[in-house]
Formats: C-alpha cells, sequence, structure tokens
C-alpha cells in the first residue's frame, strides 16, 4: 500500500472540516516517508561515544538527545542498540516528556508507559536521583516496558501493571510530575503501523475518547498540588485531544495550562473560544491556548503528537519533592543472614565506590519474590498488592549457595564500576559472537585486540576465574564467566540475535 492512497474516507472528510487550506498539505504527507528517531540515553552513554552515533544525523529541535535518522539505517540492529546507548523513538513522542519539566529528585508517574520511549526518557532527567514509577495496565506490553526499562540500565524505576483507577485510590497527591501518554486512535501512525489504519473508524476514536476521560480523572488526584501533568496522544481528532482538555478543564477548576515556550516546529492551539461573562460576572470559559501544542506531519519534524502541559493549583517546592507514601520493607533479620553468596561476590566482582556502597549496605536491599533487588534512591513505594514486573535494580539470585547476578545488574554498571571487564570492539566479530550466545576465549580476543576487543583486569589479585562485565564503546553488554581461559556467555537467550 502507497502511504495515503487508501486513507479512511471519514477521516479524510474530518481532516478537511479541521484543517480548511491545510488539509491538502496534510494529507499529502501521508506520502511522505515516515519520520524515525533515536534518542541518546545520558545514563549509559558518554560525549564521545554520543557523537559517534549521531555523526551526520539532524536534531530534534524538541529534544536535546534527539535526532533524526533515514534511509536504509537499522540502528536497531546495533551493538549499541542492544546495550543501552539509546532507544529507537519516533521524533514527535520525545516532545511530552521534553514539557514535563523533571528534575532529579522528583517521584514522577508514567501511568500508560509502554513499551518505554517515555519512561526511559524520563528516567534520563531524573539522572538516577528519585522515582519512576512506570505502569502499564496490559500484562504482555508491561512486559515489554520492563524490557527496555533493563536495556536502558535505570535503577530507579517500578515497573507495574494495573487500571489507573487502583492506583488513584493508592496515591493521592504522590506525585511531582505525571505523564498521561494515553491510548489513542493512533492516527499519526498510520505512515508507520498498517495495522493502525485497518482499526481506524470513528466509533474507536469515541470509544477512545471515552476511555482518555477515565484516565485523566484518575490521574487527576495522583498530582500533588502545585506538580505539572502533560496529557498527550499521537492522534488528531479534537474529540481526543482539544475537546478532551477542553472537558477536562471545565470538571477540575484546580488544574490550568502552563504558559511554556514553544520549540521549534511546534505550534501553540486553542483549547476553546473565550465566552462573554454572565450576567452574575462569572467566567465560564476563556481562551488558552498556552500549554497546548501541536506537531502537525505537514511541518516535517515527526508524525504527528499533541500534548497539554496543565499545572494543579498550590505550591511545589524543590525541598518538598519525592516519594513520602508507605515505604516497602528492608531485608528481614533471616534474608540479611542469607545473602553471604552475594557479599563473596561483591568482593570478587565489585569494584569500589559509589555504587559498591550501596550494594554494602544490607539497608538499601530488598527481595522481590526471590530476587534480590536493590532500593531506589527516591525510596520504594509499598508493593503488598501491587503487580510487580521490576522494582529498583534487580540484582541476582541465590541458588544453591552462589550468586547469580542478573542482566539488569550488569547494563546497570559500567567498566568503572567492576573489577574486570571484557571490551569488545563494536566493529569486531567477537561482539556479534557474543550477542548470538557464543563462548569466547581469550585467544579470540587476542586476535581482534586490533580493533579494540581486551579483557582488562582493574584488580589482580581477583584472579583468572569468575564473573567478568563485557562492554561494547565502554557501555555494558551483560555477563561472561571466566573459567580456564574460556569466557563463558551468560547473554540471556530471549535477547540473543543472529546477525546471519
Amino acid at each position: 500500500m502507497i502511504p495515503g492512497s487508501d486513507l479512511p474516507k471519514a477521516f479524510t472528510d474530518r481532516m478537511k472540516k479541521d484543517l480548511g487550506d491545510e488539509s491538502g498539505s496534510f494529507l499529502r504527507s501521508y506520502f511522505d516517508e515516515a519520520k524515525k528517531g533515536l534518542r541518546i540515553n545520558t545514563l549509559k552513554t558518554d560525549l564521545k561515544t554520543s557523537k559517534i552515533i549521531t555523526s551526520g544525523l539532524g536534531s530534534v529541535p524538541w529534544e536535546e538527545q534527539g535526532y533524526y535518522y533515514g534511509g536504509s539505517d537499522t540502528p536497531g540492529r546495533s551493538p549499541l542498540h542492544s546495550a543501552g546507548a539509546y532507544y529507537i523513538q519516533e521524533p514527535s513522542a520525545m516532545a511530552p516528556v521534553a514539557m514535563l519539566d523533571v528534575h532529579p529528585g522528583m517521584c514522577v508517574l508514567d501511568l500508560c508507559a509502554a513499551p518505554g520511549g517515555k519512561s526511559t526518557q524520563i528516567a534520563s532527567y531524573l539522572n538516577g536521583k528519585g522515582l519512576l514509577i512506570s505502569n502499564e495496565p496490559v500484562s504482555d506490553r508491561a512486559t515489554i516496558l520492563s524490557r527496555n526499562i533493563e536495556r536502558m540500565g535505570i535503577k530507579n524505576a517500578v515497573v507495574i501493571s494495573h487500571d489507573p483507577d487502583f492506583l488513584c485510590g493508592r496515591f493521592a497527591a504522590s506525585f511531582d510530575r505525571i505523564l498521561v501518554d494515553a491510548p489513542c486512535s493512533g492516527e499519526g501512525m498510520f505512515r508507520k503501523e498498517p495495522r493502525a489504519l485497518e482499526e481506524w473508524s470513528l466509533e474507536n476514536v469515541s470509544m477512545c475518547a471515552s476511555r482518555q476521560e477515565r484516565i485523566l480523572d484518575a490521574a487527576a488526584s495522583m498530582l500533588k498540588p502545585g506538580g505539572r501533568l502533560v496529557y498527550s496522544t499521537c492522534t488528531f481528532s479534537k474529540e481526543e485531544n482539544e475537546l478532551q482538555i477542553k472537558s477536562f478543564l471545565e470538571s477540575h477548576p484546580d488544574y490550568h495550562p502552563v504558559d511554556c515556550a514553544i520549540p521549534e516546529g511546534v505550534r501553540s492551539q486553542t483549547v476553546f473560544e473565550t465566552k462573554p461573562e454572565t450576567a452574575s460576572g462569572s467566567k465560564p470559559g476563556t481562551a488558552s491556548p498556552a500549554g497546548i501544542f501541536r506537531i502537525w506531519p505537514q511541518d516535517g519534524g515527526g508524525e504527528g503528537h499533541f500534548f497539554a502541559v496543565l499545572r494543579r493549583d498550590g505550591e511545589l517546592k524543590a525541598d518538598s519533592y519525592g516519594y513520602f507514601g508507605a515505604q516497602e520493607p528492608g531485608l528481614s533479620n533471616k534474608q540479611k543472614q542469607g545473602i553471604a553468596p552475594f557479599i563473596e561476590f561483591l568482593s570478587e566482582t565489585v569494584a569500589d565506590g559509589e555504587i559498591r556502597d550501596h550494594l554494602d549496605s544490607p539497608k538499601e536491599l530488598f527481595m522481590l519474590g526471590k530476587k534480590l533487588c536493590l532500593r531506589p534512591e527516591g525510596g520504594l513505594i509499598m508493593l503488598s498488592g501491587c503487580r510487580v514486573l521490576r522494582a529498583g535494580l534487580e540484582l541476582g539470585e541465590i541458588k544453591k549457595d552462589r550468586f547469580i547476578p542478573s542482566h539488569a545488574f550488569a547494563l546497570a554498571l559500567g567498566p568503572a564500576d567492576v573489577l574486570r571487564a571484557a571490551e569488545l570492539s563494536a566493529d569486531g566479530v567477537m561482539v556479534t559472537h557474543y550477542l548470538n550466545g557464543q563462548t569466547i576465549s581469550a585467544g579470540d580476543l587476542d586476535n581482534e585486540a586490533s580493533t579494540g576487543s581486551m579483557l582488562t583486569k582493574n584488580d589482580p589479585a581477583a584472579g583468572d576465574d569468575g564473573w567478568i562485565l563485557v562492554t561494547v564503546s565502554g557501555i555494558s553488554l551483560g555477563w561472561a564467566k571466566a573459567s580456564k581461559g574460556i569466557l563463558k556467555n551468560h547473554y540471556p537467550k530471549g535477547l540473543r540475535i543472529n546477525y546471519q
């Protein structure tokens, strides 16, 4: 199907009515190639590697770490993508989080978070400080979300799967920032996903609008006074966008649009027209262009997004950032006695430093099922009664008096955090072998030394055998276990890539 050739008539008729003279350029945009983008993960990628990844790419105007790519590029097949150096994200989808105004130390809720582009973007703004709650009601999508949180090396997130109505009963006025990237009719995805086009109907638009209203109502009660909420969709219908916000503001008088600077390529929108004052002097409605935005595909910046930046009445100061609700307890006395294999692992594998200091403290640890985990620096919500897929940093399991480190633990570390690391060349053969689950020998590394692969020993006393962090361009990929000159591969089977 040629993009733009089979758009539903009801859709094109509506857009002609809504856009008037500009509808022609809008509809012609569906014949253009879809916009593609990636966002650098500052939690794992230094400036040098970032410049290598983004060389020759154009910048996304509303996100400092966002870049356009195109043509036949396939960045999802790169070892650096597997390492979490960047996230592939549609360019206009980066705008809502950029306008959320997230600062380190905040407690942030991403209410409809899968597949994780916006959650991982929020995490980069938090920079490891504070707490991110990423919620996805659909269980299969929540699993994908959890994997992306893991890949990006995020240590201060909790991934849960609940209906928003459940959460609002538990987290009243708890969050400094809330993102509602609402499920929508997906009209901005027509060029990229044929399924969105096949499933579209006016009835589906109305169904989405009804669901969005319920989600927004739930979110409203969970924001702290003085906090900021951003509502966004990747669709074009006013029913799901401007009219949705109009209805929300009328039913929530303590919420108001925020007068924000408008980035290049973003348009300010009017929610509803100014109405005259009534005889009693009250104002039933006013024009509110500030804080309501659109990105249109005909402008060339992305596939299209709507977002509204709203503030709740009150005052939120920096010293009141964070989560102050009931906290999940740490290790019991019995559990503390059982973590000796983990303590031994630390002494043999993890270098002295800030991360080691946190790991050495039993009060920073807790159990999630059979998994030993590290508490987020921003605290940890009470997990009892929640469907939790991930909480803080999963460290690993103790099996038969041995500690088996998790893949998430590896991805949250860097070469300086461990005693030994095997650095693989991004352009070499060994990295593709590793990602395919193959065993690597010390001789293989020696043969590829000219391309940058090497085994580094930060502490000779650590011995020849034991756990080794595998890295590419200085970014962690996973674990290997050295034994008699062989690096046994511990890259998860479900993530392995066949480059043949």
